[in-house]
Formats: structure tokens, C-alpha cells, sequence
């Protein structure tokens, strides 16, 4: 007999399934309900633990030299805040209200602007008003002041139980101090955006993209999901060399001093390729030293005064009214030209009589190379300033900088009837001819010689020639020609050997070198005072130098320009000092030797390697033809050292080991090492470094592995 009894079961089924039905009917109900009635109310609630759309900025690339070293770059900056209302909620308000005095001594030690009271009532304000974003200190830090500020008190827990939390900026630095400052760019810190030079120019592709993301309350806790990543902005690839930036700067800076001048230009372009290997602009400030504040080499539109004559000359002989035999009279150093009268600077000591076209650039006579201009173009002076535009001269060269003018060089125009010039004066050509009467900037006088030593084309100015993302080469900026050719190649070698001859044996001598050729022009023009004309006082001038090196085989064009005031002003004797120290620093820099060559019999087989680099130390080892091992990939051109130390691996190889890089919070050990490597490691941390001795370190004051404090100082022993 079945034991299954289906009166006493099919009740508890029928039951159990009743029950169901209910729950599920209530449940859909209830959602109903929430959906509809109460949707308002747990929309409000949705609102309060979550954050939508809020911006994660991207890191800004890089800005690097012609090399890959890092010239400008982003580094972390904080500004902290403390969220009360997560201090209740995590139960932690008695603890801080403990720990509150000495999180406020903490503080100013940390920051001694403001007091201990006056950091207590401000956070016991911000306490009392229960404020989510409530600022600990009103201006942003660096990674280590906010490192000391995390390990407070309270601070030192997690974001959700203490409410400290920062916002996080990348902020601009740059790797040489104010080293081409102008030109590479600045940022407005508190607002994240560029501010001039190639960081403007470029700031789209420096820049990146900004993600989006999203914060929700998950089990009392706010959480950031990324809904769309940060692209990171790209870098780009300069064309300064920082050897010869620094080099223009320090000899344009000794020279400034020397004579008190206002404001100083030096630039250097490849000759070839128009690349602008080194661009200085110096202006004396407030306190009395010099800055760099605008960029007067693609700005300043001045009168050029007398390296405007090269470009006089090379109009004439271009044209064939002239050749290198002409001869005109400069009499006693003065010339009356249409109740004017135009003087040489040696007028007081008679002047220089009869020249031959090349001597009035080689003694920069203003009476031989205006009279060459009057008596060929007077009547047609149109004809002259189309040979001045068929330079280049007055092309806009379109550099990518804010700021940037090209020349004004003033065309003839006629009246109506074709019978008078409008803005023309019989005085008008001859003081055109020797740079007045025109407006034109440094960068575009350099491009214009760098033309003549180039053969007669002209390259527009590079400043930057690659964009890299990770490493890799996504977009190139070739050399652009302006101009295939300036003037006829036969005008061009002439040009050459004359302003060979200014520099050999006329006013340039002292811009020269007794290593190689150099080829240049003088410029020595008054500046005039706007509305008051030259007439006003006291008189200000602009010296220049511009030339080529070496004569004949060109490499670099250069052109420094110098602002004074008063005498004694001389543009071959001022600014021609400061290229010839460049001219001789760059074609130094340039004598390579093979290091292979300084093995001998008596050589060591297997060289003694420091610890340190072993990048460097790679390179060297290659070009000593030293075979070694190594646990990594790259190469020393890259830019980033990889520390480690060498071993003697028999017979003749080298293994070069790397070693872990410490934390940046902690003291390094750099026994072993050399004095370049060991401060660099050191120093990038904060600290300050004394030396004693030559060698390799023997003693460190600070132990490896100790935590690094601001203001410490390390003092290393080498032997």
C-alpha cells in the first residue's frame, strides 16, 4: 500500500504555491511602486552617491632637444583638501579632534607661513561647517611637501576614513632652468594652459585627451570607474642642442654684463636644414640681472642698420649695374643727399675717399653703399625694394611662435595719375639702402645670411622636426625651401668672399677665428625713440653681427644683436666678440675624437667601471670595442640612465648588471660610483650634496635606505 497520501500533501503544495504568487505579485508591486511613485525620491538618492562625467586629465608629453635630452616636462602637484562628512561616517571625528594639535604643529612645520593656532582654527572651521572639499593649505605642493602632509596624523589613513583626498595637477618643468625659457614656453600653473612659446604653439599635441569618469558609494566607500581613458599628450622633438644653447647664452650673458647693455639676441641655424640650434633672448630686469621675458629674436621689427647693406650690395651686382671693380667717392666722410647729410663713422677723422664696391662693405662705408643704390635706382626705387623682396627678406617665414613678425619693407606706391610717390622721399632709397627707413627682425636678417651659405637657398627656420608617442616617431616636420635661390650663384660667390674679406680684413676682425674662415657683416644702427625721433636725449643703438662659419664650407650661420645705451657702441666690436666666442665654442664642440684611437700597447685590456650609469658606461665600452653583457634593452642615446654596477666577465667582456632603482623617498647607495652619477642620483631626490676628494665615493654621510627629509644634506667622501 503507497504511503503517499494525497489529501494531506496536495494542501501544503497548493499552499506553498499561493505563498509564492503572493511574495512575487508583492514584489512586482513594490517595484511598480518605486518606479512610479517614488521614482523622484530614489533619483534624489542615486544623486547623492554618485558623480558623473567628471574629467581625468591626461599627462602633458614632453618637450626635448635635438638629441632626446628632456628640456621641459610634467611633474605631479597637489592641492588637498579634507572631507569632513567621510571623517563622521567613518567614525574617525573623535580621533582627529584627538590628534588636532598635532596635525596643526605637523602642518607648520611643514608649511612655517602659517601658525600652528591659525592652522587649528581654520580646520576646526571647516569641521564645525561639516564641508566635503574644505582646503588644508590654499596653494599647490610638490610630491615630497605632500608626502610629509600624507603622513600626519589622521592624514596617514585611507581617503575613506580620514576624508583627506587632493586633486592631483601636472605641473611644468623645465630641465635647464631658464635655459631657451622663451622659446620653449611657459604654462599659467593655476589654470593648466600654456602660455607662449612651443608649449602654445604645439599645445594640441603636447596635450593629449581628457577622459571621463564616474565615482559611486559602494558599501560606504566612493569608488572612480573610467569610462573613458586619458590619451596622453605626445612629445616633441626640438631642434636646440643644449650645448650650444648654453653656450650662445653664456657668452651673450658675459658680454651684456660687461657693457650694461638693455637687451641681448643671439641665434644659430644649420645651414643646411635651417634648423635653429640655439636661440638666446636676454632682457635686463628690475634687479638689475637678465631674463628671459620676451622673445625679441622673431619680435623686435628695428631698423637693422648695417647688415642690411649685404643685401644692398647683392641687389646691385644681381642686376648688373655694379660689379666688385666699381669705385664711388665717399670724399671726407660726409655727403649731401637731398638736404640731408649722410656720414660715415669716421667722418671726424676725414673719412675714407675713394672705395671700390667691396671696401664699402669691409669698412661699412654708408656713403659708398648708399650712393651705389641712388645713383642706379633713384628714379625707379620700386625696382630696388623688388630685388630687397626677391631676397627673402621680407617673407613671412611662419614661425610657430606667438609673437612672430615678419620684416616691413616699404614698396614705392604712386598716386592715382602715376606720377608721384605717395609714402616716397628722395631720402626715402639712400637711408634704406643702409638699414633705415626698414623694419626687421633678428630671425629674419640670420635666415637671409644663412641663404648666402647655403648657396643662395633659403630654408625656413626649424624649431621643431619630430612628434613621438611611446617612443615612436609619428609625425616628421622635413626642411622647408623657401626659396630655391635668392640670386644668381655668381652673385652669391661674390657676396661671399667680400663678407669673407669684413670679417679677414675690414670692421668684423674681431668676430674671426684663427682656426677657420668666418664671413659676417657689421651693424651698428641708432634706434629711434618713436614720436621723439633720434633726437631725444640720450641715444640708444642696436649692435649686430650676423654671419657664416666656416667661410667656405659653411656649418652654422649665427647673429647676435645687442641693445645699449650711449657710447661707445660698436657692432663688430661688441656683438662680433660674442660670435666669434660662439662660432670658436661650436666648432669645438664639433672636433670628435674616436675614442678607439687612445689605445696603445700599454693600454689595459678590460677597463675599471664605476658604479653608476650603465648606459654611459655601455657607450663608452663600444666605442672602445669592448665586448660586454647586459640584462636589459637599450641604448644610451635614449636619454634614461639604468643604474647598476660591472663585473669582469673574463677575458674580455664586460657584464654590466642593473640594479633596482630605490624608492624616491630613500636615501640611494652610491658607493662606487663616480661624482657626476652620484649627485645626480642624490640631488634628484631633494637632497644637497658636498664633495670631498676625486675619485669614486667611499662614504656616504647618509646611510642607503634612509629616509630622505626635506633640507638634509649629504656629504660624500671620494677616493
Amino acid at each position: 500500500m503507497s504511503k503517499f497520501d494525497s489529501k494531506k500533501v496536495m494542501p501544503r503544495y497548493s499552499f506553498l504555491a499561493i505563498l509564492m504568487t503572493l511574495v512575487a505579485i508583492t514584489v512586482v508591486g513594490k517595484t511598480l511602486y518605486i518606479m512610479t511613485a517614488k521614482r523622484a525620491f530614489w533619483e534624489e538618492v542615486a544623486d547623492r552617491v554618485k558623480v558623473d562625467s567628471l574629467k581625468t586629465l591626461p599627462i602633458r608629453g614632453n618637450i626635448l632637444s635635438c638629441d632626446g635630452q628632456l628640456m621641459a616636462s610634467s611633474l605631479p602637484q597637489y592641492n588637498i583638501f579634507m572631507d569632513f562628512v567621510a571623517l563622521r561616517e567613518a567614525k574617525k571625528d573623535t580621533l582627529f579632534e584627538q590628534k588636532l594639535d598635532s596635525i596643526c604643529m605637523g602642518l607648520n612645520a611643514i608649511f612655517p607661513d602659517r601658525s600652528a593656532e591659525e592652522f587649528k582654527k581654520h580646520l576646526m572651521e571647516g569641521f564645525e561647517k561639516n564641508k566635503r572639499h574644505w582646503p588644508v593649505w590654499n596653494r599647490r605642493i610638490n610630491y615630497s611637501t605632500f608626502s610629509e602632509v600624507k603622513s600626519l596624523p589622521v592624514f596617514n589613513l585611507s581617503k575613506n576614513q580620514s576624508g583627506f583626498h587632493w586633486d592631483e595637477h601636472n605641473a611644468r618643468k623645465l630641465a635647464y632652468g631658464s635655459l631657451a625659457g622663451r622659446t620653449i614656453g611657459k604654462m599659467y600653473g593655476a589654470k593648466d594652459t600654456a602660455q607662449c612659446g612651443l608649449e602654445l604653439s604645439y599645445d594640441s599635441l603636447l596635450r593629449g585627451e581628457e577622459g571621463i569618469r564616474h565615482r559611486r558609494k559602494v558599501l560606504n566607500k566612493y569608488l572612480d570607474i573610467v569610462d573613458t581613458p586619458p590619451v596622453n599628450g605626445a612629445d616633441i622633438v626640438t631642434t636646440i642642442d643644449v650645448s650650444m644653447q648654453d653656450l650662445a647664452e653664456r657668452a651673450l650673458l658675459k658680454e651684456l654684463r660687461l657693457i650694461n647693455a638693455n637687451v641681448g639676441v643671439a641665434i644659430v641655424m644649420e645651414v643646411k636644414t635651417g634648423d635653429v640650434k640655439a636661440i638666446v633672448n636676454m632682457t635686463k630686469c628690475a634687479d638689475d640681472d637678465y631674463h628671459e621675458i620676451k622673445n625679441h629674436a622673431i619680435s623686435d621689427l628695428l631698423e637693422p642698420g648695417s647688415v642690411f647693406k649685404t643685401a644692398s650690395i647683392m641687389v646691385a651686382l644681381d642686376d648688373g649695374v655694379v660689379d666688385t671693380t666699381y669705385r664711388v667717392e665717399t670724399a671726407g666722410g660726409v655727403w649731401p643727399m637731398y638736404g640731408r647729410e649722410m656720414k660715415d663713422h669716421n667722418w671726424r677723422r676725414g673719412g675714407y675717399g675713394m672705395l671700390t664696391l667691396p671696401q664699402t662693405l669691409m669698412v661699412s662705408s654708408n656713403i659708398g653703399v648708399s650712393r651705389i643704390i641712388d645713383d642706379h635706382y633713384h628714379n625707379t626705387p620700386e625696382k630696388f625694394v623688388q630685388g630687397i623682396y626677391r631676397l627673402g627678406l621680407a617673407d613671412d617665414l611662419h614661425i610657430p611662435l606667438q609673437g612672430a613678425s615678419p620684416a616691413r619693407i616699404r614698396m614705392p606706391k604712386k598716386d592715382a595719375r602715376g606720377k608721384q610717390y605717395v609714402n616716397w622721399s628722395k631720402t626715402t632709397l639712400p637711408w634704406m639702402s643702409i638699414g633705415y627707413e626698414t623694419q626687421v627682425p633678428p630671425i629674419s636678417t640670420l635666415t637671409f645670411y644663412n641663404a648666402i651659405a647655403n648657396g643662395g637657398k633659403m630654408m625656413a627656420p626649424r624649431f621643431v622636426k619630430a612628434v613621438m608617442k611611446d617612443g615612436v616617431v609619428i609625425k616628421e616636420f622635413e626642411p622647408v625651401v623657401l626659396r630655391e635661390r635668392i640670386a644668381k650663384e655668381t652673385t652669391i660667390k661674390k657676396i661671399t668672399t667680400i663678407l669673407e674679406h669684413v670679417v679677414s680684413q675690414g670692421l668684423g676682425k674681431k668676430a674671426g677665428s684663427q682656426s677657420f674662415l668666418v664671413a659676417g657683416k657689421t651693424g651698428t644702427a641708432q634706434i629711434s625713440k618713436g614720436a621723439a625721433g633720434y633726437k631725444s636725449g640720450q641715444m640708444n643703438y642696436l649692435l649686430s653681427f650676423a654671419g657664416f662659419f666656416p667661410a667656405y664650407e659653411p656649418r652654422y650661420s649665427c647673429i647676435v644683436c645687442i641693445q645699449k645705451s650711449g657710447l661707445p657702441a660698436s657692432g663688430g666690436g661688441m656683438s662680433g666678440v660674442v660670435f666669434h666666442d660662439i662660432a670658436e665654442g661650436i666648432m669645438a664642440q664639433s672636433l670628435k675624437l674616436e675614442a678607439a684611437d687612445a689605445r696603445d700597447s700599454l693600454s689595459i685590456l678590460i677597463p675599471q667601471v664605476k658604479n653608476g650609469n650603465m648606459l654611459a658606461a655601455s657607450y663608452v665600452l663600444d666605442h672602445l670595442g669592448i665586448k660586454q653583457r647586459s640584462n636589459w634593452d637599450g641604448s644610451y642615446l635614449n636619454g634614461n640612465p639604468i643604474w647598476g654596477h660591472a663585473l669582469e666577465s673574463g677575458g674580455k667582456t664586460i657584464a654590466l648588471h642593473r640594479v633596482p632603482e630605490v624608492d624616491k623617498n630613500t636615501m640611494p647607495d652610491v658607493h662606487g660610483m663616480g661624482a657626476k652619477d652620484a649627485v645626480f642620483l642624490i640631488e634628484s631626490r631633494g637632497v644637497k650634496v658636498k664633495l670631498n676628494g676625486r675619485g669614486k665615493v667611499m662614504e656616504q654621510s647618509i646611510g642607503a635606505g634612509q629616509h630622505i627629509k626635506k633640507g638634509m644634506v649629504c656629504s660624500l667622501r671620494l677616493g
